[in-house]
Order: structure tokens, then C-alpha cells, then sequence
């Protein structure tokens, strides 16, 4: 998910009575729940599709979830101490705990894997013990339903906390509405995957529900025949079935890359990150490679690797 809900979901946490625990706990959930996207620093030192088969995998993985929760509580006691000894040290906040810092680090971390796992990007949740992308397929990846109802949240949460209200209660209300909200998107999904497109005819070969911007309730089906064709079509949550309205067209047929894979750092980070792979014949007759999942013309380009020395010699059949 986006960095704004990440920093939402930690700040919602903090609400609900946690950052009573210690001092500087509303920081240790709100970055803590922002750490592992640490590894777009990596956009420093990868060129290209490089950082596509980088991210969201070994600062999204187990050892990640213990070591950085233990530098940003490190950080935390440290700034504590330093403005103490500066004699800057806000005389309202609360004593630090380094227990409590880490634990609540800890917990705002575990809430980003969580986050990330429930869109079509993926996320490798065992790394470095294995590269295996995992996809919830439930949310897209800005949900502005979800920004709004965690604003709302934070708001009438700090509004209650300043009248001197119960001000846990709007957090844990809020919290239980996020839930059931992400499940409901999770059982549209999972009713398009069961009683939607994936059942009917033509029978894919393989089949992703992809959330949508605004509509929640409605899926891209996202779907690759017996030929190797990938298609789409959208479906509101009615009427269901293929559309093909948003048919992919003029795909070429790919040629084994297992041997340029070992050469081409580009082209073997864009494969290991893709999902939905298919190539597309540039004006010149040269290869693009791009994933259906991000299809869009606001978005194609991006997820895109261009392979001028790759004739496309072939195109897959309707």
C-alpha cells in the first residue's frame, strides 16, 4: 500500500490506548509502520526495471521484521536521552520504555507486510528463505475509502482525546470498520475467483481479480487463455463474466529467455518480478515487455522494459 495509509494504520494503532505505554510511541508505530519501505533507497543504485525484482522482498521478510524495529527503537531511546541532556525534552511526555518502544516498533512493522500483501503487486513474505511473491488481490494500492475512513478515525479520536472523552473507543471503532471493510473487498474477490470469470467459459489457464481505483467493489479480471493471450475485460460486481472491452491487443509470442536472463539484468529483474507477462511489438518491430496487471496508459510505461535487440517475429493468436 501507499505510505499514507501505512502512516495512517500506525497512527490509528497509537489511538486506541498505545501510546499511553511510553514516551515516543505515536513515532515508533507511525515510522514503524513505514520501515520496510526502506528498500526504495535502492532507487540510488538500480537502474531501470532493477528495482521491480528488488523491492517488497528482503526488508519485507521475517529477519527485517525483528532487526529494524530494533534500530528505530534504538533511535527513539537515543533522541530521548540526547534531548534530555540538552535539557529539550518536553516535560508532558511520558518516560521511555525501550521494551515498549520495541514492541510498538515492532507491531507497526508487522502491520506494512500485512498491508502490502493485499494488492496484485505482491510481496515476498519468506525472504531471503524463499522468493516466492504472495498476492491478496483485495485492495488496490491507493484506497482513497480506506484514507478516508482512517482520517476520520484520527480525527474524531484526537477531537474526543481534547474534550477529555474517551478517546480510545472512535479508534477501536474505526479499526473494526477497516477490518470488515478490507473483507468485504476480500470476499468480492474471492466471489469473482469462485463464481465469476475464473468458471467461465473461455476457461483461463491462469486468472487474477484486480482491485480498481475508487470502485471497490468492482475487479479487472485479468485472464491468459490456452494460447497465451492475455485479456481483460472489468466487472462491477453484477454482471459478470467476458467482456473483453479492454482486450489486449497485438501480444507477440516470447521466446525462452532463460539465457539472456543471465546477461541482462534488466530482463531477468523484470521476469522474476512479473505476474502477467506478454510482449508487445514496437513501432520498429522490437520486443516491449509489459505486464497486464498494470495496463493502464496512465501507468504501461512504467512497468515496462523495452528489448530493441528482440524482433517480434510472432504474434499470439485471438
Amino acid at each position: 500500500m501507499d505510505n499514507l495509509t501505512h502512516s495512517l494504520v500506525g497512527a490509528v494503532m497509537a489511538q486506541t490506548g498505545l501510546k499511553r505505554k511510553t514516551g515516543l510511541a505515536m513515532p515508533a508505530l507511525v515510522i514503524g509502520a513505514n520501515l520496510p519501505d526502506v528498500d526504495a533507497a535502492c532507487f540510488f543504485w538500480l537502474e531501470g526495471t532493477e528495482h521491480l525484482g528488488f523491492r517488497r522482498g528482503i526488508t519485507h521478510g521475517p529477519p527485517a521484521w525483528v532487526i529494524l524495529p530494533l534500530i528505530l527503537a534504538g533511535l527513539l531511546w537515543a533522541f530521548d536521552r540526547w534531548q534530555a541532556k540538552r535539557g529539550k525534552r518536553p516535560e508532558g511526555r511520558l518516560p521511555v520504555h525501550f521494551g515498549w518502544l520495541y514492541g510498538l516498533s515492532f507491531l507497526g512493522c508487522l502491520s506494512h507486510p500485512a498491508l502490502d500483501w493485499l494488492n496484485v503487486y505482491g510481496i515476498r513474505l519468506l525472504e531471503p528463505f524463499s522468493s516466492q511473491w504472495f498476492y491478496g488481490d483485495t485492495l488496490f494500492i491507493i484506497d482513497l475509502w480506506l484514507w478516508a475512513l482512517l482520517s476520520v478515525t484520527i480525527w474524531w479520536s484526537l477531537r474526543q482525546e481534547k474534550r477529555g472523552g474517551n478517546w480510545t473507543r472512535p479508534a477501536w471503532i474505526g479499526s473494526v470498520v477497516g477490518l470488515l471493510y478490507i473483507a468485504l473487498n476480500g470476499a468480492i474477490t474471492w466471489f469473482d475467483y469462485n463464481a465469476g470469470g475464473k468458471y467461465r467459459e473461455p476457461y483461463p489457464v491462469e486468472y487474477i481479480s484486480s482491485p480498481v481505483p475508487f470502485y471497490f467493489w468492482e475487479r479487472e479480471q485479468i485472464a491468459r487463455l490456452e494460447s497465451g493471450r492475455w485479456i481483460s475485460s472489468s466487472w462491477d460486481g453484477v454482471a459478470f463474466g467476458y467482456g473483453y472491452s479492454h482486450s489486449i491487443s497485438q501480444q507477440c509470442v516470447l521466446p525462452d529467455f532463460s539465457e539472456e536472463r543471465k546477461t541482462n539484468s534488466q530482463l531477468d529483474a523484470f521476469l522474476f518480478w512479473s505476474r502477467a507477462p506478454f510482449g508487445e511489438a514496437h513501432r520498429d518491430g522490437s520486443l516491449i515487455l509489459r505486464d497486464a496487471r498494470f495496463y493502464d496508459p496512465l501507468a504501461r510505461d512504467r512497468f515496462a522494459l523495452v528489448l530493441p535487440d528482440v524482433k517480434c517475429m510472432e504474434l499470439v493468436p485471438d
